[in-house]
């Protein structure tokens, strides 16, 4: 077993989509980034990168490749798990926060963590996506941002 831990944040905007766990969140602004921004499968994707020793999402898919330009971040996730199952890695489980101020996104985490586990080929039960405010405090508390957390348990792996 192999623990990996995730953390993305971005900065909200005028003009984008709300994009969280693969769901557009009907919202007036938008996560601000190279990507769709969904600063959820960001942390997933870190945390299941650094329990399989590949670095973080910076490294596998460049914010400065036009290949990656407004991608859905779940095609990211997609290929993060088949990279990890590359190196004999199948995702145990997932326990995820985003912190934001609003919108309420409760009506929607079941709806995220059922595209999390689709992608990685898991149950739904294997899959936790909880949702926190900040409090008002610091810039995702002032509604400037959101950022998520992530742990994730990979089974498996190469022989040593």
């Amino acid at each position: 077993m192999r623990i990996g831990f995730g953390y993305d944040s971005h900065r909200l905007v005028a003009g984008r989509s709300l994009v969280l766990g693969g769901r557009v969140v009907p919202h007036e602004r938008g996560l601000l980034g190279h990507s769709d921004a969904d600063v959820l499968i960001h942390a997933v994707c870190d945390a299941i990168l650094g329990a399989a020793g590949e670095g973080d999402i910076g490294r596998q898919f460049s914010d400065t490749d036009p290949a990656y330009k407004d991608v859905s971040s779940m095609l990211l996730l997609e290929r993060v798990r088949a990279l990890a199952a590359g190196k004999g890695f199948q995702v145990f489980n997932v326990d995820s926060t985003i912190v934001l101020e609003r919108p309420k996104l409760a009506p929607y985490l079941d709806e995220m963590a059922a595209n999390i586990a689709g992608v990685l080929g898991i149950s739904s039960a294997q899959v936790s996506v909880k949702a926190k405010t900040n409090e008002g405090m610091g810039l995702v508390g002032a509604g400037e941002g959101a950022a998520a957390f992530a742990v994730v348990t990979l089974a498996g792996g190469e022989a040593a």
